[in-house]
């Protein structure tokens, strides 16, 4: 196992404050776009403070390569994707619409296939795109990445947190970077246990379970239940993309957390694999009890806003700022201890990290698979967090991928004062990795 931990210590990035959910929501047609809504902007050098960093960013997209090339990002749309997309705005805004070209698949993506993948593939009819990066890669990337190659094999492929198993999207992207389901799925329950928890209970639904990467992660934290002593649960909720939409999955996690605090005591915690259910979940367990270590794709923005009701337009841009915010109103309602995330947006560092490693290797800055160079990309939108990675291994066969990678950052548990956990220097017993 090639295993890493590394600091990435450039400055403050800036981002709208909403976030909502993946994976999730009504159906709707996909667009492409040169000019994006009013979008924040990834900083470049240190700066103190955000105007400092905006001016950063600005001076940084002039002293960029002139080389001619175009890098297209694809995501959900804002309403389904928050975190994805702002990350993309912020990178388009940085190097310019000219250069950085956006697109949205729908978001029902489930049933809109086609359009899928016609909206990935339609990036590479431009003669100057050199790198197309997919985040989240949802079903149909794959088979888009391959008819790019047979037609512009010089254009990159790079896929973000992918819903396709991962062998299969392996063997099409150039690149595949998915949060370590495997890492977490032990770090989730032993961070858990650390804090005190008896039970931890699982959400989720059968579109969801099917992907190998939740499988996976499902199987190794019943594992590492049973390690630890404790009670694992599987709960079942509504799908989000199917005809219940994002109402209809929200309002039945609404209506059942009560019961399942009372039913599986207090001292359990509770992890669901969609976005949609966070936010009325951690509303559920402010004010009934329980724990909740961190989210599927983890942000201080991911459930909280919502849940608290909290206004971040002041702190846009500073995470600093937002995570102190979030955490100050999380211990006002007697969630001091109970309640975690990483301190910055997972969604949106792989859309900015992932374009920054893609715009390195076009340039000769980088290689394309050396996890040191991808973690530098990913540290320039993350600064003084601490990651961990790994090459994602095939459970069938044991052998290691060469493109794909496996990345998480530290857990942060929110008190006063909070806590990081120290999970990234953590060593994950190396059964855990051909779990199944």
């Amino acid at each position: 196992m090639i295993k890493r931990v590394f600091s990435s210590l450039i400055a403050a990035v800036l981002l709208t404050v909403t976030v909502t959910m993946t994976g999730c929501g009504s159906s709707g047609g996909a667009t492409i776009e040169k000019v994006s809504e009013a979008a924040p902007e990834a900083a470049s050098e240190s700066a103190s403070t955000a105007a400092g960093d905006a001016a950063a960013s600005e001076s940084a997209g002039d002293t960029e390569s002139s080389e001619s090339y175009h890098i297209g990002i694809v995501t959900g749309s804002v309403s389904q994707s928050e975190d994805d997309r702002r990350g993309a705005e912020a990178f388009q805004k940085k190097y310019g619409e000219d250069r950085v070209i956006l697109a949205t698949y729908p978001d029902n993506f489930t049933e809109e296939l086609e359009t899928t993948i016609q909206t990935i593939v339609n990036l590479s009819d431009d003669p100057e795109m050199k790198a197309i990066i997919v985040n989240q890669a949802i079903p149909g990337t794959t088979e888009a990445f391959r008819q790019i190659k047979e037609r512009r094999p010089d254009i990159l492929c790079l896929a973000g947190e992918s819903h396709e198993d991962l062998p299969e999207i392996g063997s099409a992207a150039d690149l595949v970077c998915n949060n370590d389901f495997v890492a977490r799925g032990y770090l989730i329950i032993r961070t858990a246990h650390e804090l005190g928890c008896k039970t931890f209970v699982h959400i989720s639904f059968p579109r969801h379970l099917s992907y190998e990467t939740m499988s996976r992660r499902v199987a190794i934290m019943k594992a590492a239940c049973e390690e630890f002593g404790m009670e694992f649960v599987m709960e079942s909720a509504p799908d989000p993309t199917t005809d219940v939409g994002v109402p209809g999955a929200q309002a039945y996690i609404a209506e059942h957390v009560p019961e399942w605090v009372e039913k599986y005591g207090k001292d359990s915690a509770y992890f669901c694999t969609n976005d949609a259910h966070t936010e009325p979940l951690l509303r559920g367990l402010l004010e009934n009890g329980g724990y909740f270590i961190e989210a599927d794709l983890p942000s201080p923005l991911m459930g909280y806003p919502g849940a608290l009701g909290l206004d971040l337009t002041e702190e846009a841009g500073d995470f600093q700022k937002i995570l102190a915010k979030v955490e100050s109103a999380v211990v006002e309602k007697g969630g001091e201890g109970r309640f975690g995330t990483w301190a910055y947006s997972y969604g949106y560092t792989v859309s900015t990290g992932l374009a920054q490693h893609a715009m390195n290797v076009i340039e000769g800055k980088s290689e394309l698979t050396d996890i040191d160079d991808i973690s530098a990309a990913y540290g320039m939108f993350s600064p003084g967090a601490e990651w961990n990675g790994s090459n994602y291994t095939n459970a069938e066969t044991g052998v290691k991928a060469d493109n794909t990678f496996l990345i998480y950052q530290d857990t942060y548990i929110m008190g006063n004062p909070g806590r990081y956990m120290g999970s990234t220097k953590v060593e994950v017993p190396e059964k855990y990795f051909t779990t199944k």
